[in-house]
């Protein structure tokens, strides 16, 4: 059977099947083969009901005993009890319960899943399930290996539970093996000791025993990241090609007047980086890297270096930031930086009027500026520039790579300087930043005081508050940071807002001033200069502040209810103090906690080191939380996950960059059927990586 047959012409997929189905995106045979089993039911993996214990996830197979609706005190329940030979467990559910009571009948055979609670007797609320009848007994004592599949009730109430996912993927993975043509080199799979893909996609669904299935794992997570990173290598290959016409004949007439003025020594690391980015400039290709330094590094001071280099070569250059306020930022080191030369500097922003745009269009094409600041309203259609040259991306992770793509359709030449202050774990970088060159400031600048980090709870505020007000007599400024989630901002922002008026009123005759992101850009702009001045010594806000914002004068930062934020957001907000001659003091104010924020916040106090904290965040958290492939613009993970797959990614990783170095444009017979697939498969992607 072809692999595009759609599935609605299967025997057993009604209309009702076909489009719950096609809701979830499953369209296709191949999409049907591709809905990998989120989990397996065999001898390692179920519990008996007596080895339970309080708190613990487990599984539990046994057969339904009973089943009936209760009223509890606010809402009635559906609650189910299963036995196996050594007990019984009870199943309640309060959501959807009149939904879930029709999915199951006395004498079923049942999986469920779940945490255990202990109330009168064992319990699960909420347990993922599923009916197993088909298979008969007990796997605990038949020891087979039975897929649960991926389902939602819409799924669920046509019939495609995973009783059903098995019933129809059966007919199609019996006697796969030979149909599905490898599209991988046989000496590839040799030197990566990979399964054969017809075996794997038979194994990944019915396994033989737990060795098949690892083997087919191994495959099917192989398989996609390494077309991820065919993705990205093309893409760098594809750069390295690329001849440009803008060539950088000298370091030019700013550089070294720019270097002498600045007020402290550039550390060995800067140096180092800088040599690199000097190496890339002169360079006949375009410069394609990424600059990784932590919160306080100096990697500004890098940028505006390499945009003096640009203008004294007669170059434009764009500085791109991800939010106005740190766009703003930017405008002001600059200007500050480049007083005193003929360089030009000019701001673009969204919240600019539209004749405001239209003149610094006009003088930015005409190449009256010699450097352009601003959001993503740098990559909008309108602007053009002369002679743009040299591209800085700041905190590109919250671009992605597609919309990079799109800011360098301005200059396809343009040499392109990454920058971010969030430290990224090895796995991560090699997805998000695959196609870079990477460079890394691993040292702060001379005379940076290193930050204490203290976790308190509210019994301890009133001495928090204490220290605070030593501290503002002493002549400095402090932070106060209030989380903000969209999903209950306006909550948030009240609380925020009354944490203010208490604040104020605490700490007179400091003042003290509100920032949050519901104000315009004209007022956070006025609010900030004023804290910058001094004229403001308490500010109570919300995140806006976490990116960027430097004022060396600033030695506390308190965060309230920092069991919300994740351990990255926390990293960022205490590199906003301890960046002058005194000691910074970061206080982590926890009301509600968990084990796993307890587990954060024991971290953050530990150490300061960002990659440290970055591992730990990834571990914690795991990777979509953080970037995620969806904000970098590379094609979503069905199995593979970069957290648990390291080893595996830098295997394809490697097999893919030496593929390319081989074959750049994919043109020998033995990899047309990678390069179908990239067409057909990753058709989206395929101008990121430059494959037509």
């Amino acid at each position: 059977m072809r692999h595009d047959t759609q599935i609605s012409s299967l025997r057993g997929v009604g209309t009702r099947k076909a489009e719950a189905l096609a809701e979830v995106g499953l369209f296709t045979v191949n999409d049907l083969l591709e809905h990998f089993p989120r989990r397996y039911l065999d001898r390692s993996t179920v519990s008996y009901t007596n080895d339970l214990r309080k708190d613990k996830q487990a599984t539990i197979v046994g057969k339904v005993t009973g089943t009936q609706m209760r009223r509890g005190r606010k809402r009635s329940y559906f609650e189910m009890v299963i036995a196996d030979e050594r007990g019984f467990l009870k199943c309640r559910w309060f959501n959807g319960a009149n939904w879930i009571q029709k999915r199951f009948k006395k004498g079923d055979v049942v999986a469920v899943s779940g945490k255990v609670d202990f109330y009168g007797g064992f319990q699960m609320v909420h347990p993922d399930f599923d009916v197993l009848n088909e298979e008969g007994t007990n796997p605990i004592n038949t020891g087979i290996i039975v897929p649960l599949y991926p389902s939602g009730q819409k799924l669920q109430a046509a019939g495609l539970d995973s009783r059903g996912f098995r019933r129809l993927l059966r007919p199609l993975v019996d006697g796969l093996e030979g149909q599905i043509p490898d599209f991988l080199p046989k000496e590839l799979l040799a030197e990566y000791k990979l399964m054969d893909l017809g075996d794997a996609v038979r194994d990944i669904h019915f396994p033989e025993d737990m060795d098949a299935l690892k083997q087919a794992q191994h495959r099917l997570k192989f398989n996609e990241l390494f077309f991820m990173q065919l993705l990205l290598a093309v893409r760098k290959q594809s750069m390295t090609e690329t001849i440009k016409q803008n060539r950088f004949e000298s370091l030019g007439d700013y550089l070294e007047s720019q270097y002498k003025k600045l007020p402290y020594e550039l550390t060995g690391a800067q140096k180092r980086v800088m040599n690199e980015i000097w190496d890339d400039l002169k360079s006949s290709h375009p410069m394609n890297r990424l600059l990784q330094g932590d919160v306080g590094s100096g990697k500004t001071v890098i940028s505006l270096l390499a945009a003096a280099i640009a203008a004294g070569n007669g170059y434009q250059s764009a500085i791109m930031a991800p939010t106005e306020i740190l766009a703003e930022q930017h405008y002001k080191n600059a200007l500050t930086f480049f007083e005193g030369t003929p360089i030009r500097v000019v701001l673009l922003t969204g919240s600019q009027t539209a004749a405001q745009k239209r003149d610094l269009r006009k003088a930015l094409k005409e190449g009256y500026y010699h450097v352009a600041i601003g959001t993503h309203a740098l990559i909008q259609g309108k602007v053009h520039f002369k002679d743009l040259q040299l591209v800085v991306i700041d905190e590109q992770h919250r671009f992605g790579v597609l919309q990079r793509g799109e800011l360098l359709e301005k200059a396809a030449e343009a040499d392109v300087l990454v920058m971010t202050a969030t430290p990224i774990p090895r796995t991560l970088s090699m997805t998000i930043f695959g196609d870079l060159s990477v460079s890394i400031i691993d040292e702060l600048p001379a005379g940076r005081q290193k930050i204490i980090t203290r976790k308190v709870d509210v019994i301890t505020l009133p001495k928090v508050y204490g220290f605070i007000e030593g501290e503002l007599k002493a002549g400095r400024q402090a932070f106060v940071v209030y989380p903000l989630i969209e999903a209950s901002e306006k909550i948030d922002l009240e609380a925020a807002t009354q944490g203010f008026e208490k604040l104020a009123e605490r700490f007179k005759p400091f003042k003290a001033a509100l920032l949050h992101g519901r104000m315009s850009a004209d007022e956070k702009d006025s609010i900030m200069q004023a804290f910058s001045r001094n004229d403001i010594q308490l500010l109570v806000s919300t995140t806006v502040i976490e990116v960027g914002i430097d004022i060396p004068n600033a030695t506390v930062m308190m965060i309230e209810n920092a069991e919300r934020f994740g351990l990255a957001q926390l990293h960022q907000l205490r590199g906003r103090i301890g960046r002058g001659e005194h000691r910074g003091v970061c206080v982590l104010v926890h009301r509600n906690v968990n084990s796993d924020s307890l587990d954060r916040l024991k971290i953050m106090v530990e150490t300061l080191d960002g990659f440290k904290i970055a591992e730990e965040d990834l571990r914690l958290r795991g990777a979509g939380d953080i970037f995620g492939t969806r904000q970098s613009g590379l094609p979503a993970l069905k199995i593979a996950n970069i957290l648990w797959d390291g080893e595996i990614l830098k295997d394809s990783r490697r097999a893919a960059f030496d593929l390319v170095q081989k074959d750049p444009h994919l043109r020998k017979g033995i990899h047309d059927g990678i390069r179908r697939i990239i067409l057909e498969k990753y058709a989206d992607y395929s101008a990121l990586a430059g494959i037509g």
